[in-house]
């Protein structure tokens, strides 16, 4: 019979391990993680756990502290080399959170200033200039909008982007990389994944007024009206004019600086040198095949990373502060309210069939053929691992076995004929607007000091003064968050230029 002061057993490694990992992802601290297991994971009446326990399963799954890695300039040297090649303009803070997601290395801020000021002395000097040109308006909660916007600096490559982003809690839902961004049914596409991973859709969906949004616009007001048919008639889509949908504009300056110089550096590499022209199809095809995979690893792994870091205090900014998908997944830990709409996987096939079949050419990264061809000389030449060092060398070589096909007249002019056809498609597909009333509130309505409400809550006048009272009432129940954004292309989050 076991003794009344016996410890209780462990709970199960398998059991635990996931919320460990995913609470180190989120550079949560030990006691804080022991909290969260202790108050969400294991059922205490027949598991028990303390610090010494969990120290000694973080470090048997290979999780070590940064005093524990013990790092110097010279542990850190050859991953900051590798990370500066992808990354130059990235500061200190920003590296530190590289170092750790995509490197598994925990090092203390003040070491990577110091490898900055023996090593790249000149960057220290730099400093952004520029004033804030401030808009606010407030967002309810997690899953009251979801902003939508486009980026086309990277089109003279044959390269177009794309985000959703929630503002509330910064979470970047996607950023995706494609050869066009102008098709309604393609930016759809990503809107419709998002809503079947998170299983949820949020109140309201916004973007700038182009036909390329329709798809979006059409699909989530369709999505709320099945939901609740009382929201019929009415279009459940903002219409960011005159440079307001000030979010994803954030976070594509933000892209500009730390993550876009390296990659840009790359694909300049190979018009500069004449390996690639966008005027010839063949080329086109072959970089389509070889590069937009491998961007978009680099694009998902660096909004990762944004997504599992605790942005720096902005003094402009309310609560909540933290880590975007904490905040996202777990409002609540917070004081924040979510706007969750459940949808079901059927309803968004329903949709997905109605707005953008998936036999639409659009979602072809290269013809059928194209592919198929590719798939057996790449698999000749030893299927190499992509990174930045080879992709170029890896394209040439690939070229050159196209070029050397017995039918490789014929084959690149049918290249030629398929590339003008779906341009032709594409651009002259007939784009609808919805149709209904719009919702209230928005930059049209602004409060006496400027603010305005962005998100779908009563038919987007917001939570209501009896609302807002009782919750001001019950501070500890929830909080209610003011979000302020910049319109300047050349700011961060925090409006200030990243410390080294």
């Amino acid at each position: 019979m076991p003794q009344k002061n016996q410890h209780k057993p462990l709970p199960p490694l398998e059991d635990i391990a996931p919320h460990i990992l995913t609470y180190w992802k989120m550079r949560k601290t030990d006691i804080e993680i022991l909290r969260l297991l202790k108050a969400v994971h294991i059922d205490q009446n027949l598991h028990g756990i303390g610090m010494t326990s969990y120290k000694a399963i973080r470090k048997r799954l290979g999780l070590l502290s940064t005093r524990q890695q013990s790092h110097t300039l010279e542990t850190i040297y050859d991953a900051m080399i590798t990370l500066r090649k992808r990354f130059p303009k990235a500061g200190a803070h920003d590296m530190k959170s590289l170092l750790f997601h995509q490197m598994g290395m925990s090092v203390p801020r003040q070491l990577i200033v110091v490898y900055f000021r023996v090593y790249e002395p000149k960057l220290i000097q730099e400093r952004k200039a520029g004033r804030l040109k401030r808009r606010r308006f407030w967002a309810a909660g997690v899953n009251d909008i979801l902003a939508v916007d486009q980026h086309d600096k990277w089109k003279r490559f044959g390269l177009a982007l794309h985000t959703g982003i929630d503002p509330f809690p910064g979470r970047i839902h996607w950023i995706k990389v494609w050869w066009t961004n102008n098709n309604p049914k393609l930016i759809l596409s990503y809107y419709l994944e998002t809503a079947e991973k998170l299983q949820c859709i949020p109140l309201v969906s916004q973007s700038d007024p182009g036909s390329e949004n329709y798809g979006i616009a059409n699909a989530h007001t369709a999505l709320r009206h099945l939901h609740d048919p009382s929201l019929s008639g009415t279009i459940q889509h903002r219409w960011m004019r005159q440079k307001k949908n000030v979010k994803p504009e954030i976070t594509w300056s933000q892209m500009r600086r730390r993550f876009t110089p390296g990659f840009e550096n790359l694909l300049e590499i190979g018009v500069t040198n004449d390996w690639y022209d966008t005027n010839r199809p063949l080329d086109v095809l072959v970089f389509r095949w070889l590069f937009i995979p491998f961007i978009q690893t680099e694009l998902d792994a660096w909004a990762d990373v944004v997504n599992n870091s605790r942005k720096r205090a902005d003094r402009n900014k309310i609560l909540p502060h933290g880590v975007p998908n904490d905040i996202y997944f777990n409002p609540e830990r917070f004081g924040c309210l979510d706007f969750e709409i459940k949808v079901e996987p059927g309803t968004i096939d329903h949709v997905r069939q109605l707005f953008a079949p998936p036999d639409d050419p659009v979602f072809q990264l290269v013809p059928p053929e194209f592919a198929k061809y590719a798939s057996i000389l790449y698999e000749s030449m030893g299927s190499p691992s992509l990174n930045t060092e080879n992709i170029w060398e890896v394209y040439r070589e690939l070229l050159a076995r196209f070029e050397q096909l017995d039918n490789a007249v014929d084959f690149i002019e049918e290249c030629e004929i398929y590339l003008s056809m779906l341009e032709a498609q594409i651009n002259n597909e007939e784009n609808l607007a919805p149709v209904g009333e719009d919702l209230l509130g928005g930059p049209e309505n602004p409060a006496t000091d400027g603010a305005y409400y962005m998100g779908g809550v009563n038919n987007g006048l917001g939570l209501g003064k009896e609302r807002l009272d009782r919750m001001d009432a019950n501070d500890d129940e929830f909080e209610v968050v003011e979000v302020d954004f910049t319109e300047d292309e050349q700011s961060d989050d925090s409006g200030e230029a990243d410390e080294w």
